[in-house]
């Protein structure tokens, strides 16, 4: 196990001020999904719809669509040159994992929590929420069961270069489900399966699910808040 530890710095809420925190947190390696046993991603989505029980019933739930991630034509359309008929379920979804990283540009303010699938389609720009969702879409449309999740990713520096403080902000990535391969997390913003630089906060169906703060604020005044985030091996 190697543990990580995520540094909360300082952050004022209104006009109270929220003190430096520290979390130790162990994390082992993710399984190596067997990519020898083949399944066609066909079979993946006949065998959550024939028992919906399995693992229970979260595939069968998280194959369903949501409000932030309805059914979306565009995304069906969109992943059908990773899903071909027959195709194996895992090589299918690392297809469609390289695709989204390579055809979307990384752009912070280009989207908001509102901005839909379809729209990030059309605009092919985005930040890692939207490529999560955009995932989801693709994988829901066609019945995979697939979810949301929510964490930290320890930041690698340029060769030579020091590690930045406050760099590890919020991420998302997804986990989709195969009965011969259980829960696979698979980032698209990076292009990589998840590893233990990846510390799950919580997963959900979308990011309506995961939101950090929820809540109602009443009266006048301004509101601000600033958070940074140091995730170091230890």
């Amino acid at each position: 196990m190697e543990k990580v530890v995520p540094i909360m710095k300082p952050y004022k809420l209104a006009s109270r001020e929220f003190h430096e925190e520290d979390s130790i947190i162990e994390v082992g390696d993710r399984p190596v999904p067997d990519d020898s046993e083949e399944l066609a991603w066909e079979s993946v989505r006949d065998e959550v719809l024939d028992d919906p029980e399995l693992d229970d019933l979260v595939p069968a739930r998280m194959s369903e669509p949501t409000p932030l991630v309805p059914l979306s034509d565009a995304a069906r359309l969109y992943a059908a040159p990773s899903l071909e008929p027959g195709r194996d379920w895992l090589d299918a979804m690392c297809d469609l994992m390289h695709r989204i990283h390579a055809d979307f540009e990384f752009e912070p303010g280009a989207t908001t929590v509102s901005t839909s699938v379809d729209e990030v389609l059309n605009q092919r720009s985005g930040v890692c929420q939207d490529f999560a969702h955009l995932m989801l879409a693709c994988l829901r449309g066609l019945a995979l069961p697939a979810r949301y999740v929510s964490g930290y990713l320890l930041t690698d520096p340029p060769p030579g270069m020091p590690r930045l403080m406050g760099v590890d902000a919020s991420h998302a990535w997804i986990a989709a489900y195969s009965p011969a391969h259980g829960w696979v997390e698979f980032d698209p913003t990076n292009s990589q399966l998840a590893d233990r630089r990846y510390i799950t906060l919580t997963w959900g169906a979308d990011f309506a699910d995961v939101v950090p703060l929820r809540g109602v604020i009443y009266g006048g005044g301004e509101q601000v808040m600033d958070v940074e985030v140091n995730v170091m091996p230890v």
